[in-house]
């Protein structure tokens, strides 16, 4: 397979975000008023966490998304899933207004948005390298996790404003044709075209197959690749739960926070990881691949004061100085597990082959997937164990956080500084 040349063009980045906000934003905020709708038509928390739970199952398919994007023109690709999704919400909206069982459908759209998702993520970050210089590579990265994680607070925000005011079907309808929009925008965007290679397989589906082998079997053989996941898979596992499960239970409980109180410390901790997000290029300068266990270590350093704050003698001055102690120790814990996250996914781009950029990154985007839920259920119980003493659970992050920077100053020590 190869590619004609494109040089890089900032029109076709700029395209590539739009769809790409547009896009992520139309999936989040039609999955939180989807599950909202359910819970206030059948009242029931288990039917909620089903669906849930069943449209999470198709990130397993990350690894198929990324063999498709490198056998097919990328471009095409964001088109065909962009306008697929809008084409099935509209569909669903159909359905509806003709008297069918709303939950089985809702589940049936959440599976749906999941597996568009998991197949159109690997798309944009195998794109995101045929469309600016290499040097420019931190800073777009940052910028596609930034709107990404802005996306993931906005979604809420605007679906719940929205749902109050319309109801579900204006929301739906305006979901669809976000998608149908952000599809005809991406058809402006110039892309290297892909030119598959004469194959022995006798059908795409074999060809596809043949090449998730060859993209797995790939990054198996590459040292840097087999650490990078180990060290992505680390950061899910450890730090990840924590800012999903551990920050609310201490801002919320421990802490006892007020609504305006606790809405401010999650947001800033969003906040936080956003402008790591975008100040991830201009903090390139200071990384290097096997330097990364300083950054390592100093989360660990941080997570300890952040432990303190939440101790029965740091509880006892006062909400106020143990929330502002837990938010300077958060907040750049947070910005740096972002910068450090788009930091290896850009290390992992340039040494990558395009013919295998797809796959590796998908391969890698599902290893670190798979982490976080298994953190979140070790430290959900943790949390849970030790409730009443929840200092205990971060100063375990903390070792664990060493642990991976001695892991990670042993891996990586032979690495080159800078790619």
């Amino acid at each position: 397979m190869t590619m004609s040349p494109v040089p890089p063009a900032p029109r076709n980045f700029i395209l590539l975000v739009l769809g790409q906000l547009v896009s992520v934003f139309g999936s989040a905020l039609l999955r939180f008023a989807l599950s909202l709708y359910v819970l206030d038509l059948t009242g029931r928390a288990d039917i909620f966490a089903t669906l849930v739970a069943l449209s999470n199952l198709p990130l397993l398919l990350a690894p198929l998304g990324g063999a498709v994007a490198d056998r097919f023109n990328r471009r095409n690709l964001l088109v065909i899933y962009d306008i697929a999704c809008g084409l099935s919400i509209l569909l669903f909206i159909l359905l509806l207004h003709l008297g069918i069982s709303p939950v089985p459908l809702i589940a049936v759209v959440m599976v749906l948005l999941a597996i568009v998702s998991a197949m159109y993520s690997p798309v944009v970050m195998a794109s995101i390298p045929l469309l600016v210089p290499k040097e420019k590579l931190e800073q777009a990265n940052g910028i596609v996790s930034g709107v990404q994680a802005l996306s993931g607070i906005a979604a809420p925000v605007v679906g719940g404003i929205v749902y109050g005011l319309t109801g579900i079907d204006l929301l739906i309808l305006f979901s669809g044709i976000a998608f149908l929009v952000t599809g005809l925008v991406e058809l402006f965007i110039t892309l290297p075209s892909t030119r598959v290679e004469p194959s022995s397989h006798s059908s795409v589906a074999r060809a596809i197959a043949a090449d998730l082998k060859a993209g797995f079997t790939y990054a198996v053989s590459q040292p840097y690749m087999f650490k990078t996941m180990i060290l992505a898979a680390l950061l899910n596992l450890i730090l990840t739960p924590f800012f999903i499960i551990g920050g609310p239970m201490i801002l919320r409980i421990t802490m006892q926070a007020g609504d305006m109180l606790y809405g401010l410390g999650m947001g800033l901790i969003e906040f936080a990881i956003i402008l790591g997000a975008l100040l991830v290029g201009w903090f390139a300068k200071w990384l290097h691949f096997n330097k990364l266990h300083y950054w390592l270590l100093l989360i660990a350093i941080l997570m300890v004061p952040l432990a303190a704050s939440v101790t029965p003698i740091a509880l006892s001055w006062g909400l106020y100085p143990a929330l502002s102690i837990f938010l300077l120790c958060a907040m750049p814990v947070a910005m740096l597990l972002t910068i450090l996250s788009v930091y290896v996914i850009t290390i992992v781009q340039k040494r990558t082959p395009d013919a295998h950029l797809g796959k590796v990154m998908a391969i890698i985007m599902a290893v670190s997937q798979c982490a976080a839920p298994a953190g979140q259920m070790l430290f959900g119980l943790l949390f849970e164990q030790f409730s009443l003493t929840v200092y205990v659970p971060v100063l375990v992050i903390s070792l664990l956080m060493g642990g991976t920077a001695l892991a990670a100053k042993m891996m990586l020590k032979n690495e080159k500084a800078v790619y």
